[in-house]
């Protein structure tokens, strides 16, 4: 009877064995999500909010045909565009963007997770130039709109997620075409005197001038008085155009043509309140909705 208790047991074991074995050779190793290589927040520098509340994109159907130097801001740091040339043809625009070193390998048009998920051919890679710089072609939806760009890092081999504004108010005034802005024409003001709320940004910040300006309209075109905070200003310049004060004593005060409202027109103001002049980039946004006939 041992025998046959023994030769059982030898039995089972055999079986639970086999048994075993064939679950074991049918199981499948576990796998895992293949690495985007997409960088995490905390590979990230901090980031910066580009896009400002007061933008309204403008398209390439605004603008005239040309290539123009054109400012980009970008919400890193460490994608720093140090130059970019901004070519529009029959309303499509595209960017030449140079940039400060070769860090970056390519760019894609789009989100970090995108790219890694998109295949190499949609990628855009460098152009080297002749002092060994990269930089990019890229394709360019608006201006004056947070625009995706994913930039791959040669030393970390990741993906950075950015976000690119083309600014519209660093194009001249020409580059657009007629109707693209309000003008003293297209509001249908008479020639007279008015006044106008106007909001004055750049510089150091500390800067500011009187807001309501007085506002002139002659022959359809409008010129504003600007009365600035401060004394220290010998002269500015509009579309390269140079104002000199038209006063001697008190605050600085000018009368410059106004080349477009509910927009931010660039200019620049020379102060002396430094050890040796010096121009300053400001912007002047004359606020049509404010425009009031003076009595």
């Amino acid at each position: 009877m041992m025998n046959h208790l023994k030769k059982g047991m030898l039995l089972a074991l055999a079986a639970i064995m086999l048994l075993t074995a064939g679950c074991g050779a049918g199981e499948t190793a576990p796998t895992t999500e293949p690495e985007q290589n997409v960088a995490s927040a905390a590979d990230t520098a901090p980031v910066e909010d580009v896009v400002q509340a007061w933008m309204t994109p403008i398209y390439g159907s605004s603008l005239k045909d040309g290539t123009y130097s054109v400012t980009v801001d970008s919400s890193s740091s460490m994608f720093s565009i140090t130059q970019c040339e901004l070519t529009v043809e029959n309303g499509e625009m595209t960017a030449v963007m140079h940039m400060g070193g070769t860090g970056y390998l390519h760019v894609y048009m789009g989100t970090a997770q995108a790219a890694a998920e998109a295949g190499e051919e949609a990628y855009i890679p460098y152009e080297e130039a002749a002092d060994g710089t990269h930089s990019f072609t890229v394709p360019v939806e608006a201006l004056d709109a947070g625009i995706s760009c994913a930039a791959y890092s040669k030393k970390k081999e990741l993906w950075y997620d950015r976000t690119l504004v083309f600014r519209a108010d660093s194009l001249p005034m020409e580059a657009f075409q007629d109707g693209a802005f309000a003008t003293a024409q297209s509001l249908g003001l008479e020639d007279g005197s008015y006044t106008v709320e106007v909001r004055l940004e750049g510089g150091s910040g500390k800067a500011s001038v009187e807001s309501p300006a007085k506002l002139r309209v002659e022959g359809g075109q409008a010129y504003a008085t600007l009365v600035w905070s401060s004394s220290n200003y010998d002269y500015m310049k509009v579309n390269d155009q140079k104002f000199d004060p038209v006063n001697t004593e008190g605050n600085a005060t000018f009368e410059i043509p106004v080349a477009a409202f509910d927009w931010k027109v660039p200019v620049l103001a020379d102060t002396t309140a430094m050890s040796t002049p010096h121009e300053i980039e400001y912007t002047l946004y004359f606020d049509s909705a404010t425009i009031v006939k003076a009595e």
